[in-house]
């Protein structure tokens, strides 16, 4: 079936409600349209779905949704979990309590129950509640930091992280043998309800959600003793963020948050924000107003479904707010814990900290320093999550921190994916620390660059949209696998990584060897002069990500060294 026809099944099935129906007759003129909403499945990723909200094939609404979690259902029958039930959370994206309904209900259709929160919920407590309810899945809808037209599903397994190999590709595999809505199965909300499959879940989780993050504090006295004097702004970017962040920071003592009121509330619309992303700075216009008003330290905001965190501070000398990136940040709350659990002889044996390969160099300088064991994987924190669940199974490592570059980070083990409300209460005590010591988090950041070396890293990324956008990833990634450069930004290019063929190929010898890391359409460069840059697709956004990093002899050389490999890698 082409997608016209497709289009016109749409439009005149009564399978699909009249408010579908009549959104698609209001575009019975434009192909184009007719073409993009339908000219593919909405793709089920290795994580799961996003898109454009909508209807349509290629769009997220309460269809392809059920069609998901058809899918889902099935392996988890096939894999005799329904008895453990799927925890599921969402937003405050547009659609988001609709679409955690619509894939409680065909769950319960398909005999399995579901823990729904009661309201919305940050990422990272649906992950810890998957494993707190002993739970075989879980399910969270949003579409993190993506535009406000977007919304997504994201599925996890009962270790609380994000599903992986295998469970990803089998999980995929399920969804696409649901090719017709007759395979779909729903059922009523009221008789979900009595049968005992659909349950409401809330302010217990929340709860013992927050004891396990106030666990992670190292020094809760210095807490105390700064609380007074430490100034914070924070904003949700209206989302989920509000509520456990101002709880956990006002349950450990902090006594001057100030909350950026415009965007304090839940709204999926975002209008204060066209990309509520905390990796822009636009996003932080109105939180550096408001820090400029209070004289605040220290400046956050979590995106949408609370597992990234942004970050501005105060630098005492120009009195101007610096951005820091999620590698800077992540080293910070890195060092903290490594150096105070050192100090205080209460890092566990076998102590690991676990990062992808497109994060900072400098962690790598930190786990030296203090004898930890440095784990790369691949980008995606489910990865990071995954060697939490080995360390466990085979009892080798103990995790203390890991981290990516795109602002996400974890510490402890109560949750299996990135958490900012973890990540804003360990800043806050690291900014309390400082503060003590009558330094800003600034200062700290120019201590570790003296210390480890001044490393800098990069992000750049090309949009190609629609069909012929995803052919021209994929003609480029051939491209660069066929004829691999031998110099990038005037560094030597000393070594290949293609994560897809497992080989790590070294350009002055011409030794082949494997990566060791899962297969992944991926391409790493290993350059001269502690430098690097890699290529890969976005798994959720039709774009192509460039990341790149050097070490410099100071901040400007650091900055010159970026430039240029940058410059060389966007020809």
């Amino acid at each position: 079936m082409d997608y016209m026809e497709t289009y016109r099944e749409w439009c005149t099935d009564t399978y699909f409600d009249a408010d579908t129906r009549a959104e698609l007759a209001a575009i019975a003129k434009d192909e184009a349209e007719i073409e993009d909403r339908f000219y593919r499945q909405l793709e089920f990723g290795t994580g799961g779905l996003r898109g454009v909200i909508g209807a349509g094939t290629n769009r997220m609404n309460i269809y392809t949704v059920r069609q998901a979690t058809q899918g889902l259902a099935n392996y988890i029958i096939s894999q005799n979990g329904q008895n453990k039930g799927v925890a599921i959370a969402y937003d405050s994206r547009r659609m988001s309590p609709e679409f955690a309904e619509e894939a409680a209900l065909c769950l319960n259709a398909n005999g399995i129950k579901a823990y729904v929160f009661e309201s919305l919920r940050p990422t990272p407590e649906l992950s810890f509640a998957v494993r707190e309810l002993g739970c075989v899945s879980g399910i969270v809808i949003t579409a993190s930091h993506n535009p406000r037209e977007y919304n997504g599903y994201k599925v996890y397994w009962e270790d609380g992280a994000q599903i992986t190999p295998p469970h990803d590709k089998n999980i995929l595999a399920e969804v696409a043998k649901v090719t017709s809505f007759a395979q779909v199965k729903t059922m009523a909300k009221e008789d979900a309800v009595q049968a005992g499959l659909y349950r409401t879940i809330g302010a217990e989780l929340d709860d013992r959600y927050m004891e396990e993050l106030k666990k992670q504090s190292i020094h809760p006295e210095i807490i105390k003793e700064m609380a007074g004097d430490i100034k914070i702004v924070y904003t949700p970017l209206h989302g989920t963020g509000n509520l456990p962040v101002r709880r956990v920071l006002k349950e450990l003592g902090f006594e001057n948050v100030y909350v950026v009121k415009e965007q304090e509330l839940p709204d999926g619309s975002f209008p204060t924000v066209g990309y509520p992303n905390p990796e822009s700075p636009k996003a932080f216009e109105l939180a550096l107003k408001l820090a400029k008003e209070v004289d605040a330290d220290i400046v956050l905001a979590t995106d949408p479904d609370a597992d990234r965190l942004g970050v501005y501070c105060k630098d005492a000398k120009t009195g101007e707010y610096v951005s820091f990136t999620g590698n800077m940040s992540g080293m910070l709350i890195a060092e903290y814990i490594l150096r105070e659990r050192t100090a205080m002889g209460t890092m566990p044996q076998n102590p690991a900290l676990v990062e992808t390969i497109v994060t900072t160099d400098m962690a790598k300088a930190i786990a030296a320093a203090y004898g930890v064991k440095l784990i790369e994987v691949l980008t995606g924190f489910k990865y990071i999550g995954e060697q939490i669940r080995l360390f466990e199974e085979q009892q080798t490592n103990n995790y203390v921190f890991g981290l990516e570059e795109s602002y996400g980070c974890l510490a402890g083990t109560y949750a299996r994916d990135k958490d900012a409300c973890v990540a804003v209460m360990m800043l806050c005590e690291v900014a309390s620390w400082c503060k003590k010591h009558g330094k800003t988090l600034w200062d700290a950041m120019l201590d570790m660059y003296e210390k480890y070396g001044f490393y800098m890293e990069g992000l750049e990324t090309k949009t190609l949209k629609g069909i012929d956008g995803a052919a021209q990833i994929q003609t480029m990634m051939s491209e660069s696998r066929q004829n691999p450069p031998k110099e990038l930004g005037g560094f030597q290019v000393l070594a290949v990584r293609d994560y897809k063929e497992d080989t790590r190929k070294d350009m002055v010898t011409g030794e082949v060897t494997a990566t060791g890391l899962p297969s992944s359409n991926v391409l790493y460069y290993e350059l001269s002069d502690n430098a690097w840059c890699c290529v890969r697709p976005s798994g959720t956004e039709p774009k192509i990500k460039y990341y790149f990093g050097v070490k410099g002899s100071s901040l400007a050389d650091a900055g010159q060294k970026l430039e240029a490999l940058k410059n060389d890698l966007l020809k």
